[in-house]
């Protein structure tokens, strides 16, 4: 029982009684929906790779975002990693195609430029038809720096733009950090009239 909790701590954002929790159910279900559940984590983890052209997560050397005839081939989302391209996909506004990084610029971390899937945007940018850029990286010194050193880099092929950080819906602006009021003012836009 301490093994299988100790494994579900290792997980992110996993802590001890959560692991307990998850490690209780588990040794209450029955014996053929845990070995269900076994398989699925080891097929995962022998079939899934990173598609060819985005580096997402796929089974498949394209993967489904790639392959749909229906995405704008014109414009790319650049996100960090993905979960950022799995929290935009949710909103369903998105209709273009992605590249994930696969980080950030962190010098502190010892991770450089060449350690990310910089290189490969570059050369998608040099070979396919692409007008606009979509910055969407987090909102913090390694993604500020990693947005800086892309636009720069980038700004010679398509256009580059970032997506706007501002209010979450509902919130109070009494209780809104400087940065965040900050970056609100300068991503305001015109009102539809």
């Amino acid at each position: 029982m301490a093994r299988l909790i100790d494994q579900f701590e290792r997980l992110p954002g996993i802590g001890p009684r959560t692991a307990q929790r998850l490690a209780l159910h588990l040794l209450n279900q029955p014996e053929e929906q845990i070995h269900q559940f076994a398989d699925a984590l080891l097929a995962a983890r022998t079939k899934v790779g990173q598609c060819q052209s985005c580096f997402h997560l796929s089974a498949e050397p394209l993967c489904e975002i790639c392959r749909n005839p229906e995405r704008s081939n014109g414009l790319i989302c650049v996100v960090a990693d993905s979960r950022d391209l799995l929290a935009l996909e949710r909103t369903r506004e998105f209709k273009g195609l992605y590249h994930v990084l696969g980080g950030l610029i962190s010098p502190m971390d010892g991770v450089g430029p060449e350690l990310l899937q910089i290189t490969t945007l570059v050369k998608r940018l040099t070979k396919e038809e692409i007008t606009e850029v979509i910055l969407a990286l987090p909102p913090s010194v390694e993604g500020d720096t990693t947005s800086l050193y892309l636009a720069r880099l980038l700004k010679p092929f398509c256009s580059v733009t970032r997506i706007a950080y501002g209010l979450p819906v509902g919130s109070e602006l009494e209780y809104a950090d400087e940065i965040t009021l900050s970056r609100a003012l300068e991503g305001r836009r015109p009102m539809d009239e």
